[in-house]
């Protein structure tokens, strides 16, 4: 049997209804089998864990994805799988974070949560949590994990986890993966789609605790003044700028625009990366002259990542010494399955 850690950080799925005044609580994870007990039927054995002080997944920090990381790397060895119950508003953003910090981790870590909390009877949480659960223990017959790499699941689906992104507030489909196929298609039988999953990586490096989150996800409107862009550049302190620009990475050639990122690059030596405010394609900067001038300032494309992906990445470059010097390099490297 597998042996599985259950990690709670926070988030609606932890929660139970209080009977008396309707009120929402944190769920006293020591109990789980009692909300749950379908859970002993697994072909695994569950342990559980929380964060000391579980938090709302809209206040979940690079700090909270240092703590679980060190969660997964000091029990890697006691467990053959991790399913992490996090809330669903940042999901994205840990799945992506923990898929560069883990690189190299060889073992299942499954992220999910619900739209409803645990002790709702219309609850989505506990199919959530019986089949992630079920994913995380799946091995081949020679005791090898199926799962190598950080996912997604909720709702039926597997998703990889620096491939996601939250689309709905109210459907029980909360995640969509518009650039990559699923993982897995769960019905009767959990069907693992093998050629998309994410191979074993011969990466021995330690887990990497640094990350620089001075970076600006600036989006693009219809007549936007970029003079604040500019203010904050001329500043200094921006050591990273994230471009969300139009269809296939166009912006309009405004000459705040064009200082700020001229700055960034050539005299500050800071990156700058374009991604696409649509959720699906990529960034193709030399497609159009809108493009163009942006590539020959020296942006970055960021492909088709996901804005999760690419803020995470961007902080996971810049905090580490030696891939923040060859920056460009690794940010256009498929490093975890995050590029097509």
């Amino acid at each position: 049997m597998a042996n599985i850690l259950l990690i709670y950080t926070g988030g609606t799925i932890g929660m139970v209804q209080n009977k008396d005044n309707q009120s929402l609580s944190a769920f006293n994870f020591d109990a789980l089998l009692k909300q749950i007990p379908d859970l002993r039927l697994l072909d695994a054995n569950i342990e559980t864990t929380s964060f000391p002080d579980p938090v709302d997944s809209a206040n979940m920090s690079p700090s909270h994805w240092i703590l679980l990381a060190n969660i997964l790397q000091d029990n890697k060895d006691q467990y053959d799988g991790f399913v992490i119950l996090h809330g669903s508003d940042t999901m994205a953003y840990t799945a992506s974070a923990l898929s560069f910090i883990m690189r190299g981790f060889n073992k299942p870590i499954i992220m999910t949560g619900s739209q409803l909390p645990i002790g709702i009877l219309r609850s989505d949480a506990r199919e959530n949590i019986i089949t992630a659960i079920e994913i995380a223990a799946s091995q081949y017959p020679n005791g090898e994990p199926v799962i190598k790499e950080v996912c997604v699941y909720f709702e039926y689906q597997l998703l990889r986890g620096n491939r996601v992104l939250k689309h709905s507030s109210q459907q029980f489909n909360a995640f969509v993966s518009p650039n990559y196929p699923t993982l897995a298609d769960i019905g009767v039988d959990v069907q693992f789609n093998y050629e998309h999953l994410l191979p074993a990586s011969d990466i021995t490096d330690s887990i990497q605790t640094q990350l620089n989150p001075n970076i600006i996800a600036y989006t693009l409107f219809p007549g936007q003044s970029h003079k604040l862009l500019h203010q904050l550049v001329e500043i200094g302190n921006v050591e990273g700028l994230l471009l969300i620009t139009y269809g296939s990475g166009n912006a309009p050639r405004d000459t705040d625009l064009e200082n700020s990122i001229d700055k960034m690059i050539n005299q500050l030596q800071r990156p700058v990366v374009n991604i696409s405010q649509c959720t699906s394609g990529r960034v193709r900067q030399d497609l159009y002259e809108a493009g163009r001038w942006l590539q020959d300032l020296g942006v970055i494309s960021g492909k088709d990542l996901t804005r999760e992906a690419a803020i995470t990445k961007m902080m996971y470059l810049l905090g580490d010494e030696e891939k923040n010097s060859a920056f460009r390099h690794w940010m256009q490297t498929n490093m975890c399955g995050e590029l097509s």
